[in-house]
């Protein structure tokens, strides 16, 4: 389906839930969310004909998001009715990694193609310091276990952050070298103004290309990631730059949130509730969300900030 600007809407991300295990300071507060009551949360049945109402309208490839999705109670059995839904094409799945060693072999029988996995840097310190909890070990044994089950493709996820990790841009590259993934590197978004981030924080995606100058263009492969490959890399380089110089003319997602809200844009205040609707009513609200996407998402700065009006893993990554 279009929407009124001439884009085709095919790719829905949902987050199952908005609690996580970690607490990363570019997402949620220190001390996690108030938990809402389980009555005004999607259940896994209102999620799946969210799902089914999608792809009666298009949407083609499905993302699931949290918080963390990997600590939503049955995510597994969701996820094998997800893969099930006529007109899903492709599966992927959000998550920091911590809990792949024991998730990561049923969730590819459950029929998730993809995993995009959230690594901001190298160093265990650094790591313990913006997940405010984690353990950098964790999360590389993650990695090892995607790797293992043989998932169509990983990427790693990295947002840039200025006096942070920009002094880590070459060995978070090194990664596409070492193993057959992608790495990449995500403009921070001034979304949760908790006051971790000063202007310096937020740099543009321009800063890994100035890095890393042996970098060749590769053909884009319809994602909104420009792309770049190391000599002798296995995989991409992905730079995305919803900040710095915004794709709002190619975006072709929408939203829906743990509590049922759709979020036509990420960075709107617009929502638009499917609590408790069947599969009738979904399918004529999602259609009108797609027509009110808007057409740009404004200006984004440190001093200019979202309207979303909620931390990101209220949203979905």
């Amino acid at each position: 389906m279009k929407d009124t600007y001439g884009r085709e809407i095919t790719y829905l991300r949902l987050s199952v839930t908005e609690l996580c295990n970690l607490r990363c300071r570019y997402c949620m507060p220190e001390d996690g969310v108030v938990k809402k009551r389980h009555e005004d949360m999607l259940t896994h049945e209102e999620m799946v004909l969210a799902v089914r109402a999608a792809a009666s309208l298009g949407i083609t490839k499905l993302r699931i998001t949290g918080g963390e999705p990997l600590v939503k109670p049955g995510i597994v059995s969701l996820c094998h009715a997800f893969s099930r839904i006529e007109g899903i094409r492709e599966l992927c799945l959000t998550t920091n990694g911590t809990l792949l060693p024991r998730l990561a072999a049923p969730l590819r029988e459950a029929g998730v193609d993809r995993l995009n996995i959230s690594l901001d840097t190298l160093d265990a310190e650094k790591y313990r310091r913006i997940t405010r909890r984690g353990e950098l070990s964790q999360a590389l044994n993650g990695i090892e276990a995607a790797l293992r089950e043989g998932f169509e493709k990983v990427k790693i996820n990295a947002v840039l952050i200025g006096g942070f990790n920009d002094d880590e841009i070459p060995a978070l590259a090194e990664l596409t070298r070492q193993y057959p993934v992608d790495v990449r590197f995500i403009e921070l978004m001034p979304m949760y103004d908790s006051g971790d981030f000063g202007p310096e924080a937020f740099i543009p995606y321009t800063v890994v290309t100035e890095r890393l100058p042996e970098l060749e263009p590769v053909k884009a492969d319809g994602g909104v990631a420009k792309l770049y490959r190391l000599p002798g890399a296995q995989g991409n380089i992905g730079l995305i730059s919803p900040v710095s110089a915004h794709f709002c003319a190619e975006c072709n997602r929408i939203r829906i949130t743990a509590d049922g809200k759709i979020k036509p844009c990420l960075h709107s205040s617009e929502e638009i509730s499917i609590k408790g609707m069947g599969l009738e009513e979904m399918e004529q609200t999602i259609r009108r969300a797609i027509l009110e996407k808007p057409q740009w998402h404004g200006q984004l700065s440190y001093s200019e900030r979202s309207h979303a009006n909620r931390n990101m893993n209220q949203i979905g990554g």
